[in-house]
């Protein structure tokens, strides 16, 4: 599969002292690929950097022809990348349908805004039921659903999710982790940062683990879930965590 987005030897760091140490990457049209590393590994960074967040020190970031090193971050989510952070940060006094309008201020005009809104209400069909509600009246689980779906108004070419299952009940997590999976299927590049082995590795076609800023290995979705050695060596004890099947 050719890659959409492709990251070389990419290093960025806080205050002088390396975060993302020579991360080199890849994600397809309609693959979503897992960042998995437990609390510190370096995933928060590593997306924040190729959202245009955290400058990059070293290394490239390309999307076909386009370079994206030194563009900020509101002209790369022009260019169709679109970070979902970690804790959602919504507005949490506006309403659902006032949220969902924020995402659309990172479209820069592509697409059908319309079409779109459709679709991330067919996805996350009770945000369609309390549209009309203040964002912060929803639940953990909800709430992720509207930062999700805010995401998908801003038109991605490329979405990043920042630990969608933290604090969220495991049947929660498994039901966005579904919706995930759906989108693959239209054609939309993933990465998602996630410290939730099992969960991630269930939805993912590939992944990359990071320890200390360095991917330490990469491989099949299930090549990695078949390590026995995984959680110990590079995850921690946060891959151990018991989550219910999909």
């Amino acid at each position: 599969m050719p890659s959409l987005l492709e990251v070389r030897d990419l290093q960025a760091d806080y205050g002088g002292n390396p975060v993302v140490d020579r991360v080199s990457l890849d994600v397809g049209a309609g693959e979503l690929v897992a960042l998995l590393g437990s609390n510190g590994a370096g995933k928060t960074t590593l997306v924040k950097t190729l959202a245009g967040l955290v400058p990059v020190r070293h290394g490239e970031i390309r999307m076909g022809n386009i370079d994206l090193v030194g563009l900020p971050a509101h002209e790369r989510a022009r260019h169709g990348i679109i970070l979902v952070p970690e804790g959602r940060r919504l507005f949490p006094e506006l309403t659902v349908a006032d949220n969902l309008r924020t995402g659309e201020l990172a479209r820069g005009g592509r697409g059908n805004a319309a079409a779109d809104r459709r679709r991330a209400l067919e996805l996350f069909p009770v945000l369609a039921q309390k549209r009309a509600l203040p964002a912060a009246s929803l639940s953990g689980g909800e709430q992720q659903m509207l930062a999700m779906a805010r995401g998908l108004m801003g038109a991605p070419r490329v979405l990043m999710i920042d630990e969608p299952s933290l604090g969220l009940s495991p049947l929660a997590a498994g039901s966005l982790f579904r919706a995930l999976a759906v989108l693959a299927t239209t054609g939309l590049a993933i990465i998602l940062a996630e410290q939730n082995v099992r969960l991630a590795l269930r939805v993912a076609k590939r992944g990359y683990v990071l320890r200390q800023g360095e991917v330490v290995f990469e491989g099949p979705a299930a090549a990695l879930a078949n390590r026995p050695d995984l959680p110990e060596l590079y995850l921690g004890t946060a891959a151990s965590e018991h989550v219910e099947d999909l």
